[in-house]
């Protein structure tokens, strides 16, 4: 996992669920590989523009016609460029309102884009980005894993999706859920989920020796 992409997407910061657990999944890859290059790119502090006129036209073309097509499709690329270097993709995604941010949305939105993340042929869309393995962080208020609220989960259901329409299809969830339970079980499901990174961080290099 030499090359790390990394994609925060909360808004608290410092006091983000999300957040603390990315971070501390990232610090256990380092420990394991001192030399792993890790890009971050925080959406909620450095959001990508959510989706224009001119934006959506400019990553549908391959020519652009005016400054603000140009400036899209210079991000697109960029984006895409990050997303294809990377061996292993870190995401962390709160839930807001049964969803994910718009912020990680609009990343999506740009990294999406016909004939260069993925294609349409008579057997229908293929992703181009084989090969690659992400780990998503879910943090949420409820519990949403199962249970009667599992019919509400707008969130790990569109970011599988999202992910394999590209080609990664290779893509672990971490959930701390029952945020909103009491300090108690905030407590518990926190250290849950840093137990889960711990283990799959080990598993990932026992593999790979």
């Amino acid at each position: 996992m030499s090359k790390v992409l990394v994609l925060t997407s909360s808004v608290l910061g410092d006091a983000s669920v999300s957040n603390q657990l990315t971070s501390h999944l990232v610090n256990q890859l380092r420990l394991k590989d001192g030399n792993a290059k890790v890009i971050t790119r925080d959406l909620a502090s450095n959001p990508v523009p959510h989706l224009t006129q001119e934006s959506t036209i400019a990553l549908r073309a391959a020519e652009t016609e005016n400054e603000a097509q140009a400036t899209a499709q210079a991000l697109s690329d960029e984006l895409i460029a990050e997303l294809k270097a990377a061996d292993l993709i870190v995401m962390g995604a709160p839930m807001y309102n049964f969803g994910i941010p718009s912020t990680l949305k609009a990343w999506f939105d740009y990294v999406l884009r016909a004939g260069v993340t993925f294609s349409y042929s008579e057997s229908g869309p293929e992703g181009l980005l084989k090969g690659k393995r992400a780990i998503v962080v879910l943090t949420r208020g409820g519990l949403y894993s199962e249970g009667p609220a599992q019919l509400m989960d707008a969130q790990e259901p569109h970011l599988r999706t999202l992910l394999g329409f590209i080609g990664i299809t290779d893509v672990t969830f971490v959930r701390a859920e029952k945020l909103a339970f009491g300090a108690e079980v905030q407590e518990q499901a926190i250290a849950s989920a840093k137990k889960e990174v711990n283990d799959l961080v080990e598993g990932l290099y026992m593999a790979a020796a």
